[in-house]
């Protein structure tokens, strides 16, 4: 199938469909890596996409996906840019994404700082994440990093259950 009448929109509605490889319950949209979809003179979609962290693993994943999903919609000529300025910030979850995450026993990022640069602490700093199963902030981190160098891992004292926790960027 071949699309005669080139709709922006519809490529968006499409590439805001699809799911992250890391994370499948959100898709690339809540995520908030989905910066543009256009088109251009010549029929051309372009799709521009925000790695969360650079040198992501999943972006070649995104970058594929996206393109297969457009062309099996139609779209005959694709081409799939990686937009790094401004960079990916985890405030740009979307908060369909959050709920998601959440339901799904991942704790959503916190704010991500703002104001210049972060200030060096040379102490252990507290962080207070609530537990997505029962909601009790009484939780500790128990390593940096999870499945994922976007997420780490933490355990809550009061159910004793463990979770994965979306850093903030």
């Amino acid at each position: 199938m071949v699309i005669t009448s080139l709709d922006p929109r519809r490529a968006r509605r499409i590439a805001e469909q699809v799911p992250d490889p890391e994370l499948p319950m959100l898709t690339l949209a809540d995520l908030g890596v989905l910066r543009s979809v256009e088109t251009t003179e010549d029929g051309t979609v372009v799709a521009s996409l925000t790695p969360t962290y650079s040198g992501c693993p999943a972006m070649a994943e995104m970058r594929a996906d996206v393109s297969a999903r457009l062309r099996e919609a139609g779209y005959p000529r694709v081409e799939i840019r990686t937009v790094l300025d401004p960079p990916w910030t985890s405030d740009w979850i979307t908060p369909a994404g959050r709920r998601k995450l959440a339901e799904h026993g991942i704790a959503p990022p916190a704010p991500a700082p703002r104001g210049g640069p972060v200030p060096l602490v040379l102490s252990p700093t507290r962080q207070a994440v609530a537990c997505p199963r029962c909601g009790s902030a009484d939780t500790e981190e128990t390593s940096r990093f999870a499945a994922t160098s976007c997420k780490a891992l933490w355990r809550c004292r009061a159910c004793r259950e463990p979770f994965e926790y979306v850093k903030e960027i």
